[in-house]
């Protein structure tokens, strides 16, 4: 039985969702449908590409991977489909793809949506359940690509380090307001080379690693390395991101940067 799973920045009050289930049930009847996420913040490539990297090694093999954020990013709208590892991928084709995988996937196609009159997202799905169905019955990715198209590439966003310190970015904060940064476990050891550390935002600090918020008193500051393995700051029983004002970083935000706002999407790492 296949596996598709659908991530979008749709959100769950409005039909399109339910109609794209009764698509891609209507191309295969026995496909599983399972939703990761639906509430990404609109057209926040960061924020989608976290939480795609953060789920897909969960998932079987030759499982589908639908991803929907900002659709209409251009006038000749087109989708990427390509084969990473054990599982497929198909997304718009506007950098999200390499954004999630870090890397030009070998086997790859894009895929240019026929113009219609009216081109709403419905007629758009419609097409990629067609292309998805195809794939995954073994046609090759070379046959489904429009000739003359390329991908797309932009990449993971990564912290800066250098000898005694790193500078990362707020990929995500969750329903807890727990946040997300860009650095990962290796990554920190790597840089830190078994020194002491201090994890510095808005003047407040945090010098010890847990292994879980229940590490911490309620109300005291928590770090510790998530299930996705990358750096989290929380609060045992609190909101960190609105008590210490801090905010995820997006596309829009990296471009229109001024020195307030990139203080506070910003997390810093100093070594002792």
């Amino acid at each position: 039985m296949p596996v598709i799973t659908l991530t979008s920045d749709i959100g769950n009050n409005d039909f399109v969702i339910g109609a794209l289930k009764g698509q891609l049930v209507t191309s295969n009847p026995y496909v599983n449908i399972i939703d990761i996420n639906h509430n990404i913040a609109p057209y926040n490539y960061i924020q989608a590409a976290y939480m795609c990297r953060s789920s897909f090694q969960f998932f079987p093999n030759d499982t589908v991977h639908l991803i929907l954020v900002d659709v209409f990013h251009n006038e000749r709208i087109s989708f990427v489909i390509a084969r990473f590892g054990k599982y497929w991928i198909v997304c718009p084709n506007h950098g999200l793809l390499t954004m999630i995988t870090g890397a030009m996937p070998d086997d790859a196609a894009v895929v240019e949506i026929p113009k219609l009159p009216s081109m709403h997202l419905l007629h758009i799905t419609q097409h990629i359940t067609g292309v998805i169905q195809q794939a995954i019955s073994g046609v090759q990715l070379a046959q489904l690509h429009t000739k003359g198209a390329k991908i797309v590439e932009k990449y993971p966003l990564r912290a800066t380090i250098g000898p005694d310190w790193m500078e990362a970015q707020i990929m995500f904060i969750d329903n807890y307001e727990n946040v997300v940064v860009n650095i990962t476990h290796n990554e920190f050891e790597e840089a830190r080379k078994g020194r002491n550390f201090i994890i510095e935002f808005t003047r407040n600090q945090i010098t010890k690693l847990s292994t879980s918020y229940a590490d911490a008193q309620m109300g005291e500051a928590v770090a510790w390395f998530n299930a996705a393995g990358y750096l989290e700051l929380a609060i045992n029983h609190g909101k960190m991101a609105s008590l210490f004002g801090l905010r995820g970083i997006t596309d829009y935000t990296m471009k229109n940067r001024s020195s307030d706002r990139l203080f506070y999407e910003s997390i810093r790492v100093f070594f002792r």
